[in-house]
């Protein structure tokens, strides 16, 4: 006998209005900073009443913070290309990639996370000191191992994944100098395509892995 695990009216209901209220957040916190948004601006933005909004994230350093673990999990997903990849031309190529996407479709909740650091990190500085630091040493260790086996030039690791995240963080940090050099129009998917196989040449060229 089957069971219909199928989410109920009142779960797809909250659901989405948790995603309206999660995509208006990443809107204002990208455009005036944790200090300039408001609560009513951000209801305002989702469309909804300001107390739908309490309901859901009691504060705004709640709604803020959960918007940075949003895009952070997301970039974290994005680092499962290091794991068991056979060499670096595999797993830093793919991480690259994964990272570009994340730029394409994410470019708001980049902005949060870049805005915050620039000032920082009063709300985050703990994301930087525990999860941040323990998943950088873990790809600092994959890296290091490729180094030792002999499979990429022995660079350091730690300024290889600063080079890596300022390269591909770029495209949506700084997304409108990007779109303006671009005659004013956002990149194309050929445009993209092109990045990212410019950067996968030149970095892995850098360090030894094409």
């Amino acid at each position: 006998m089957t069971h219909d695990v199928r989410p109920s009216k009142r779960e797809e209901s909250r659901r989405e209005n948790e995603r309206v209220i999660l995509s208006a957040a990443k809107s204002v916190f990208a455009e005036a900073g944790f200090g300039g948004a408001t609560m009513q601006l951000i209801a305002d933005v989702a469309g909804l009443p300001k107390a739908n909004l309490h309901y859901y994230f009691t504060t705004k350093e709640e709604l803020y913070r959960r918007v940075v673990q949003d895009i952070f999990e997301i970039w974290l997903r994005a680092a499962d290309s290091f794991d068991n990849a056979p060499d670096p031309a595999t797993g830093i190529g793919a991480y690259i990639d994964a990272k570009m996407e994340i730029s394409r479709r994410h470019p708001k909740g980049s902005k949060v996370w870049a805005s915050e650091v620039m000032h920082g990190a009063p709300i985050i500085q703990d994301y930087l000191e525990n999860t941040l630091r323990e998943w950088t040493d873990g790809r600092i260790a994959a890296i290091q191992g490729w180094i030792d086996a002999g499979q990429m030039a022995p660079i350091s690791p730690r300024h290889l994944l600063y080079m890596l995240w300022a390269i591909t963080q770029h495209y949506a940090d700084f997304g409108h100098q990007v779109e303006t050099l671009n005659g004013g129009k956002p990149l194309s998917g050929a445009d993209w395509k092109t990045a990212k196989d410019t950067i996968k040449t030149i970095i892995l060229r850098g360090i030894g892995a094409a």
